[in-house]
Protein backbone atom coordinates (compact mmCIF):
# COMPACT_ATOMS: atom_id res chain seq x y z
CA UNK A 1 0.00 0.00 0.00
CA UNK A 2 1.32 3.39 -0.56
CA UNK A 3 2.08 5.60 1.68
CA UNK A 4 0.06 8.82 2.59
CA UNK A 5 2.00 11.91 2.30
CA UNK A 6 2.61 14.20 5.45
CA UNK A 7 1.03 16.89 3.09
CA UNK A 8 -2.49 15.16 1.93
CA UNK A 9 -2.64 14.12 5.70
CA UNK A 10 -2.59 17.73 6.70
CA UNK A 11 -4.76 19.27 4.36
CA UNK A 12 -7.49 16.30 5.40
CA UNK A 13 -6.98 16.79 9.02
CA UNK A 14 -7.42 20.28 8.23
CA UNK A 15 -10.64 20.16 6.89
CA UNK A 16 -11.94 17.75 9.59
CA UNK A 17 -11.10 19.98 12.39
CA UNK A 18 -12.28 22.94 10.75
CA UNK A 19 -15.69 20.91 10.56
CA UNK A 20 -16.48 19.71 13.49
CA UNK A 21 -15.66 23.55 14.71
CA UNK A 22 -18.50 24.30 12.68
CA UNK A 23 -20.50 21.48 13.89
CA UNK A 24 -19.72 22.43 17.40
CA UNK A 25 -20.16 26.14 17.15
CA UNK A 26 -23.91 25.25 15.54
CA UNK A 27 -24.80 22.82 18.47
CA UNK A 28 -23.32 25.74 20.98
CA UNK A 29 -25.67 28.63 19.45
CA UNK A 30 -28.61 26.28 19.27
CA UNK A 31 -28.41 24.77 22.67
CA UNK A 32 -27.56 28.85 24.16
CA UNK A 33 -31.01 30.05 21.85
CA UNK A 34 -32.79 27.35 23.32
CA UNK A 35 -32.17 27.72 26.84
CA UNK A 36 -32.49 31.65 26.62
CA UNK A 37 -36.31 30.69 25.24
CA UNK A 38 -37.21 27.94 28.24
CA UNK A 39 -35.43 30.73 30.63
CA UNK A 40 -38.14 33.06 29.19
CA UNK A 41 -40.64 31.14 29.58
CA UNK A 42 -40.04 30.04 33.16
CA UNK A 43 -39.58 33.57 34.13
CA UNK A 44 -42.93 34.90 32.44
CA UNK A 45 -44.39 31.84 34.03
CA UNK A 46 -43.57 33.11 37.53
CA UNK A 47 -44.72 36.05 37.41
CA UNK A 48 -47.93 35.26 36.19
CA UNK A 49 -48.55 32.68 39.72
CA UNK A 50 -46.19 35.44 41.77
CA UNK A 51 -48.97 35.55 44.56
CA UNK A 52 -47.77 32.22 45.90
CA UNK A 53 -44.78 32.48 47.75
CA UNK A 54 -43.08 28.65 46.70
CA UNK A 55 -44.48 28.98 43.28
CA UNK A 56 -41.01 29.23 41.71
CA UNK A 57 -39.41 26.95 43.45
CA UNK A 58 -42.60 24.31 43.27
CA UNK A 59 -42.80 24.46 39.42
CA UNK A 60 -38.92 23.73 38.60
CA UNK A 61 -39.33 20.99 40.61
CA UNK A 62 -42.37 19.60 38.92
CA UNK A 63 -40.92 20.69 35.64
CA UNK A 64 -37.58 19.10 35.95
CA UNK A 65 -39.34 15.40 36.90
CA UNK A 66 -41.56 16.19 33.56
CA UNK A 67 -39.01 17.33 31.54
CA UNK A 68 -36.65 14.43 32.65
CA UNK A 69 -38.96 11.89 31.81
CA UNK A 70 -39.10 13.04 28.30
CA UNK A 71 -35.78 14.24 27.34
CA UNK A 72 -33.67 12.48 29.98
CA UNK A 73 -30.38 13.89 31.41
CA UNK A 74 -29.40 18.03 31.13
CA UNK A 75 -33.11 19.31 32.90
CA UNK A 76 -32.23 18.91 36.58
CA UNK A 77 -33.64 21.35 38.55
CA UNK A 78 -30.09 22.70 39.38
CA UNK A 79 -29.74 23.13 35.46
CA UNK A 80 -33.25 24.92 35.34
CA UNK A 81 -32.51 27.51 37.92
CA UNK A 82 -28.93 28.14 35.75
CA UNK A 83 -31.13 28.37 32.91
CA UNK A 84 -33.31 30.56 34.57
CA UNK A 85 -30.52 32.83 35.89
CA UNK A 86 -29.00 33.20 32.31
CA UNK A 87 -32.53 34.99 31.18
CA UNK A 88 -32.57 37.20 34.11
CA UNK A 89 -29.38 38.25 33.62
CA UNK A 90 -29.21 37.99 30.00
CA UNK A 91 -32.97 39.55 28.74
CA UNK A 92 -31.76 40.66 25.18
CA UNK A 93 -31.22 37.62 22.95
CA UNK A 94 -29.56 40.10 20.34
CA UNK A 95 -26.82 40.62 22.46
CA UNK A 96 -25.63 37.15 23.37
CA UNK A 97 -22.71 36.53 21.96
CA UNK A 98 -22.25 33.10 20.45
CA UNK A 99 -18.21 33.04 20.75
CA UNK A 100 -19.38 32.07 24.37
CA UNK A 101 -20.16 28.60 25.47
CA UNK A 102 -23.20 27.45 27.47
CA UNK A 103 -20.58 26.55 30.79
CA UNK A 104 -19.47 30.39 30.07
CA UNK A 105 -22.57 32.08 30.22
CA UNK A 106 -23.72 29.86 33.37
CA UNK A 107 -20.40 31.54 35.33
CA UNK A 108 -21.56 34.48 33.94
CA UNK A 109 -24.90 34.67 35.57
CA UNK A 110 -23.81 34.27 39.07
CA UNK A 111 -22.25 37.71 38.45
CA UNK A 112 -24.21 40.62 40.51
CA UNK A 113 -23.75 43.33 38.51
CA UNK A 114 -24.23 44.10 34.43
CA UNK A 115 -20.92 46.05 34.43
CA UNK A 116 -19.45 42.86 35.97
CA UNK A 117 -20.87 40.56 33.36
CA UNK A 118 -19.94 43.02 30.59
CA UNK A 119 -16.16 42.90 31.45
CA UNK A 120 -15.69 39.09 31.90
CA UNK A 121 -17.38 38.79 28.28
CA UNK A 122 -15.47 41.43 26.50
CA UNK A 123 -12.04 39.57 28.21
CA UNK A 124 -12.97 36.22 27.50
CA UNK A 125 -13.91 37.09 23.83
CA UNK A 126 -10.52 39.25 23.49
CA UNK A 127 -8.42 36.68 24.87
CA UNK A 128 -10.15 33.77 24.05
CA UNK A 129 -10.83 32.07 27.74
CA UNK A 130 -12.13 28.94 27.95
CA UNK A 131 -14.18 28.09 30.81
CA UNK A 132 -11.74 26.98 33.09
CA UNK A 133 -9.83 30.18 32.90
CA UNK A 134 -13.45 32.49 33.12
CA UNK A 135 -13.74 30.55 36.15
CA UNK A 136 -10.05 31.87 37.33
CA UNK A 137 -10.53 35.35 36.40
CA UNK A 138 -13.42 35.61 38.03
CA UNK A 139 -12.12 33.97 41.02
CA UNK A 140 -9.02 35.96 41.22
CA UNK A 141 -11.42 39.45 40.73
CA UNK A 142 -9.83 40.68 38.03
CA UNK A 143 -12.59 42.86 37.25
CA UNK A 144 -11.87 44.07 40.86
CA UNK A 145 -8.14 44.14 40.04
CA UNK A 146 -8.02 46.42 36.84
CA UNK A 147 -7.03 49.83 37.39
CA UNK A 148 -10.09 52.11 37.81
CA UNK A 149 -8.23 55.88 38.25
CA UNK A 150 -5.56 55.51 36.03
CA UNK A 151 -3.26 58.28 34.57
CA UNK A 152 -4.33 58.37 31.44
CA UNK A 153 -2.29 59.20 28.61
CA UNK A 154 -3.06 61.19 25.22
CA UNK A 155 -2.02 58.48 23.28
CA UNK A 156 -3.00 55.78 25.03
CA UNK A 157 -6.82 57.03 26.59
CA UNK A 158 -7.28 53.54 27.46
CA UNK A 159 -4.50 52.39 28.93
CA UNK A 160 -6.12 51.83 32.04
CA UNK A 161 -7.83 48.45 30.60
CA UNK A 162 -4.69 46.99 30.59
CA UNK A 163 -3.01 47.48 34.12
CA UNK A 164 -3.81 45.42 36.85
CA UNK A 165 -3.46 45.62 40.92
CA UNK A 166 -2.56 43.36 42.34
CA UNK A 167 -1.67 40.40 39.78
CA UNK A 168 -1.87 36.91 40.58
CA UNK A 169 0.43 34.53 39.88
CA UNK A 170 -0.23 31.61 41.53
CA UNK A 171 0.49 29.69 39.17
CA UNK A 172 3.91 29.61 38.74
CA UNK A 173 4.40 27.20 41.48
CA UNK A 174 6.14 29.11 43.78
CA UNK A 175 5.96 28.75 47.72
CA UNK A 176 4.72 32.40 49.45
CA UNK A 177 6.41 31.61 52.39
CA UNK A 178 9.78 31.01 50.60
CA UNK A 179 12.25 33.79 49.70
CA UNK A 180 12.65 33.61 45.86
CA UNK A 181 15.39 35.07 43.65
CA UNK A 182 14.23 37.83 40.87
CA UNK A 183 15.88 35.00 38.76
CA UNK A 184 13.97 32.11 39.79
CA UNK A 185 10.78 34.31 39.42
CA UNK A 186 11.66 35.13 35.97
CA UNK A 187 12.25 31.65 35.21
CA UNK A 188 8.54 30.42 36.51
CA UNK A 189 7.07 33.48 34.01
CA UNK A 190 8.87 31.97 31.16
CA UNK A 191 7.56 28.43 32.34
CA UNK A 192 4.92 29.24 32.30
CA UNK A 193 4.46 31.73 29.58
CA UNK A 194 0.88 31.06 28.13
CA UNK A 195 -0.86 31.83 31.79
CA UNK A 196 1.02 34.88 32.51
CA UNK A 197 -0.16 36.00 29.26
CA UNK A 198 -3.80 35.34 30.24
CA UNK A 199 -3.63 36.94 33.31
CA UNK A 200 -2.09 39.97 32.51
CA UNK A 201 -4.30 40.27 29.80
CA UNK A 202 -5.09 41.00 25.59
CA UNK A 203 -3.05 42.21 23.18
CA UNK A 204 0.58 40.82 25.20
CA UNK A 205 2.96 39.36 22.56
CA UNK A 206 6.84 37.74 24.29
CA UNK A 207 9.50 39.40 23.29
CA UNK A 208 12.40 39.05 25.19
CA UNK A 209 14.14 37.91 28.76
CA UNK A 210 16.68 39.92 29.81
CA UNK A 211 16.87 41.91 26.36
CA UNK A 212 20.63 43.04 26.20
CA UNK A 213 20.80 47.30 25.81
CA UNK A 214 24.37 48.89 24.80
CA UNK A 215 24.66 52.64 25.38
CA UNK A 216 28.04 54.37 24.62
CA UNK A 217 29.39 53.69 28.34
CA UNK A 218 27.20 50.53 29.90
CA UNK A 219 25.18 47.63 29.30
CA UNK A 220 22.37 46.84 30.90
CA UNK A 221 19.37 43.68 30.71
CA UNK A 222 15.72 44.23 30.93
CA UNK A 223 13.77 41.42 32.43
CA UNK A 224 10.84 41.36 30.72
CA UNK A 225 9.80 42.64 27.14
CA UNK A 226 6.34 42.25 25.80
CA UNK A 227 4.54 44.21 22.69
CA UNK A 228 1.39 44.95 22.59
CA UNK A 229 -0.37 45.07 19.76
CA UNK A 230 -3.84 46.82 20.83
CA UNK A 231 -2.24 50.18 22.30
CA UNK A 232 1.20 49.99 19.53
CA UNK A 233 3.56 50.08 22.08
CA UNK A 234 6.28 47.94 24.65
CA UNK A 235 5.95 46.90 27.45
CA UNK A 236 9.26 46.51 29.54
CA UNK A 237 8.42 44.57 32.78
CA UNK A 238 11.14 45.24 35.93
CA UNK A 239 10.49 41.82 38.36
CA UNK A 240 11.25 42.53 42.27
CA UNK A 241 11.17 40.19 44.94
CA UNK A 242 11.04 43.10 47.49
CA UNK A 243 9.04 46.46 48.41
CA UNK A 244 8.82 49.15 46.14
CA UNK A 245 11.75 51.90 46.65
CA UNK A 246 13.10 55.11 44.67
CA UNK A 247 16.02 53.11 42.94
CA UNK A 248 13.47 51.00 41.75
CA UNK A 249 11.49 53.90 40.16
CA UNK A 250 14.42 55.43 38.55
CA UNK A 251 15.60 52.36 37.06
CA UNK A 252 12.70 51.24 35.37
CA UNK A 253 12.27 55.44 34.52
CA UNK A 254 15.79 54.90 32.88
CA UNK A 255 14.90 51.62 31.13
CA UNK A 256 11.92 53.27 29.57
CA UNK A 257 13.77 56.20 28.23
CA UNK A 258 16.62 54.11 26.96
CA UNK A 259 13.83 51.50 25.35
CA UNK A 260 12.04 54.88 23.36
CA UNK A 261 15.37 56.18 22.41
CA UNK A 262 17.54 52.70 21.36
CA UNK A 263 14.43 50.18 20.25
CA UNK A 264 11.25 51.97 19.65
CA UNK A 265 10.19 51.38 16.08
CA UNK A 266 8.85 54.08 14.09
CA UNK A 267 5.23 54.07 14.24
CA UNK A 268 5.00 53.17 18.14
CA UNK A 269 3.66 54.57 20.49
CA UNK A 270 5.92 55.43 23.95
CA UNK A 271 6.92 52.58 26.24
CA UNK A 272 5.55 51.68 28.70
CA UNK A 273 7.24 50.92 32.06
CA UNK A 274 6.09 48.21 34.11
CA UNK A 275 7.51 47.58 38.03
CA UNK A 276 6.27 44.28 39.74
CA UNK A 277 7.22 44.33 43.64
CA UNK A 278 5.73 42.02 46.47
CA UNK A 279 5.01 45.45 48.17
CA UNK A 280 3.92 49.23 47.19
CA UNK A 281 4.47 51.93 49.20
CA UNK A 282 2.02 54.77 48.24
CA UNK A 283 3.94 57.46 49.69
CA UNK A 284 6.84 56.54 47.84
CA UNK A 285 5.03 56.14 44.53
CA UNK A 286 3.12 59.79 45.00
CA UNK A 287 6.13 61.50 45.63
CA UNK A 288 8.09 60.12 42.38
CA UNK A 289 8.26 60.28 38.58
CA UNK A 290 5.31 57.41 39.08
CA UNK A 291 2.40 60.45 39.88
CA UNK A 292 3.72 62.33 36.85
CA UNK A 293 4.55 60.00 34.29
CA UNK A 294 1.81 58.63 32.12
CA UNK A 295 3.57 55.36 31.26
CA UNK A 296 5.35 54.20 34.14
CA UNK A 297 3.20 51.95 36.48
CA UNK A 298 4.11 49.92 40.07
CA UNK A 299 1.67 47.14 40.81
CA UNK A 300 2.34 44.37 43.65
CA UNK A 301 1.88 40.85 43.02
CA UNK A 302 1.19 37.83 44.51
CA UNK A 303 2.14 34.10 44.42
CA UNK A 304 -1.05 32.51 45.70
CA UNK A 305 -4.81 33.08 45.43
CA UNK A 306 -5.97 34.56 48.40
CA UNK A 307 -9.78 34.01 49.68
CA UNK A 308 -12.00 36.25 48.14
CA UNK A 309 -13.12 38.40 50.78
CA UNK A 310 -9.46 38.54 51.66
CA UNK A 311 -8.48 39.54 48.47
CA UNK A 312 -11.67 41.98 48.69
CA UNK A 313 -9.54 43.76 51.53
CA UNK A 314 -6.19 44.30 49.83
CA UNK A 315 -7.78 45.63 46.87
CA UNK A 316 -9.82 47.99 48.89
CA UNK A 317 -7.47 49.10 51.28
CA UNK A 318 -5.12 49.63 47.89
CA UNK A 319 -7.98 51.95 46.68
CA UNK A 320 -8.09 53.77 49.90
CA UNK A 321 -4.65 54.61 49.86
CA UNK A 322 -4.62 55.48 46.33
CA UNK A 323 -7.73 57.53 46.82
CA UNK A 324 -6.00 59.03 50.32
CA UNK A 325 -2.76 60.08 48.45
CA UNK A 326 -4.35 61.79 45.61
CA UNK A 327 -6.79 64.31 47.14
CA UNK A 328 -6.61 67.68 46.54
CA UNK A 329 -4.58 69.66 49.13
Amino acid sequence: MELVTNELFLSIKEIINQSRLRVFRAANSALIESYWQIGKLIIEDEQQGKLRADYGKSTLRSLSAALTLEFGKGFDESNLRNIRSFYKSFPIRDALRHELSWTHYRLLSRLDAEEKRSFYIHESIAANWNSRELQRQINSLSYERSMKEPKKSPLLPNIQDYIKDPYIFEFLGLNPNQKTSEKNLESAIINHLQKFLLEFGKGFAFVARQQHIVTDTSDFFIDLVFYNYILKCFVIIDLKTTSLNHQDIGQIDMYVRMYDDLKRNEGDNPTIGLLLCTEKDETIVKYSVLSDKNQLFASKYLLYLPKEEDLKAIIEQDRQRFELDNLEP
